[in-house]
């Protein structure tokens, strides 16, 4: 156990649990997260990473990691069923499968019959997931539940991304309908801050059909106006057995990306507007939900919905050990949740996020060295288990030195390419 994890919970030991990622990203900490949460609990966690040089293949709380899977959930979903079905056979006894990212959460509910002989999950209704992780269809959901959601727009045409400009004014956000089906690299959400970077990403639109159609949102201008997020679960008669409010308090990319550093704060407000939406919704399992505050109007405006675990899940571990995944490993095994015990001003710190230049200048006048030195829980560095921490270096160091290099190489093809035409051009005059 590290010192962050004084367990106060009988775990089932029998249910072992399958992490799954249908989203490439060697980086994702939340994987990492969930093997360590659960494998220092006594639970085997196996997980489906790329390869072994993902740094939480390397953790020493991972029972195993089996082969990449077929996409998902829309190319080909009997594909990986099949692929898990077999993985689940090698396991040898019913699984907890836990999705990482929207693709894995709409893939498993909508085939959950076919999954349902050898894993556990939540049950979730077929088509929620997909409406609620769609940002075409989810301000309609919002609508129902009577939670505030900026004004969008589907611009048809360039002149639709000029009046939507010049109704709102910038910045506006861009996003992509369905994130989970852009390609390696590719931002789900940009911050629009010229009239040219809006008709940039329009005309990208033609290149990105599957993830289509672009939505425009109204930014969320104000000064004062603060990033928080709900964490929470949801039995199976949608009752929130853990819940738990946060600060976004850096971000990557600065003003709309995943959280970088995140702190543990109470707000009855915003967790009853959370509790409220998961039980309007009938919403079961994990949920992960981005909200930007106006202080002006009190009015907490829904970002995102993630039907799944956020990354930054490990933040939430309350004063017993408890956190998110543990809480729905306890509640789907058929043991006892203990009430949660919150641990305000808990803090969290992505390390490799947050070293970028952009989120060190969004920093500003924030204490970096106190920042780093006062967390409770790193994504990455864990006493009890430094290899993902110190692969994860080594990989970004290549990473980074492959940026690097990338131009020059081009310059340098480009460059031997000229010469080849000139000595082309000299050999036939």
């Amino acid at each position: 156990m590290s010192r962050h994890d004084p367990v106060d919970a009988e775990f089932d030991t029998e249910l072992p649990v399958l992490v799954l990622r249908t989203d490439a990203n060697m980086f994702h900490h939340g994987t990492v997260g969930v093997i360590r949460s659960l494998g220092r609990a006594g639970v085997p966690v196996h997980a489906v990473l790329e390869s072994g040089a993902v740094p939480a293949a390397a953790s020493r709380y991972l029972r195993r990691r089996h082969r990449w899977g077929p996409p998902a959930p829309d190319g080909a979903p009997a594909a990986l069923v099949a692929h898990l079905n077999r993985i689940g056979r090698r396991i040898g006894r019913p699984a907890l499968l836990v999705p990482m990212d929207d693709g894995g959460a709409i893939f498993i509910a909508e085939n959950s019959a076919a999954l349902a002989e050898r894993f556990v999950f939540p049950r979730q209704e077929g088509g929620l997931p997909r409406t609620l992780a769609n940002k075409s269809t989810l301000a309609d959901r919002c609508a129902e539940a009577g939670v505030a959601y900026p004004e969008i727009r589907l611009p048809l045409s360039g002149q639709d991304v000029d009046e939507a400009i010049k109704q709102w004014g910038l910045p506006v956000i861009g996003k992509w309908a369905k994130p989970w089906r852009l390609g390696p690299g590719q931002r789900s959400t940009s911050v629009l801050r010229t009239p040219e970077d809006a008709h940039a990403l329009f005309a990208a639109a033609a290149d990105r059909p599957a993830a289509g159609p672009l939505i425009l949102q109204r930014g969320i201008v104000s000064p004062q106006a603060a990033d928080w997020f709900f964490h929470g679960y949801f039995d199976d008669a949608s009752r929130c057995l853990f819940a738990g409010t946060g600060r976004k308090r850096l971000a990557c990319p600065p003003g709309a990306g995943q959280t970088v550093v995140g702190e543990w704060l109470p707000n009855p407000e915003l967790e009853e507007i959370g509790r409220t939406l998961g039980r309007v919704l009938g919403y079961r399992g994990v949920v992960d939900l981005d909200f930007r505050l106006v202080p002006e109007s009190g009015t907490y405006f829904l970002l995102d919905f993630n039907p799944r675990l956020g990354a930054q899940f490990r933040l939430f571990t309350d004063r017993r050990g408890l956190d998110l995944v543990r809480v729905m490993h306890l509640d789907l095994s058929g043991r006892p949740v203990p009430f949660v015990r919150p641990h305000y001003g808990r803090t969290m710190v992505v390390e490799n996020h947050y070293l970028r230049p952009s989120v060190l200048r969004a920093a500003g006048g924030m204490s970096r060295t106190r920042l780093l030195g006062t967390a409770e829980e790193y994504a990455w560095l864990a006493g009890d288990d430094l290899k993902p921490f110190l692969l994860m270096g080594a990989q970004s160091v290549i990473r980074g030195a492959e940026k690097i290099a990338a131009p020059r190489l081009s310059g340098a093809r480009r460059g031997r390419s000229a010469a080849s035409e000139g000595t082309k051009r000299t050999v036939s005059a």
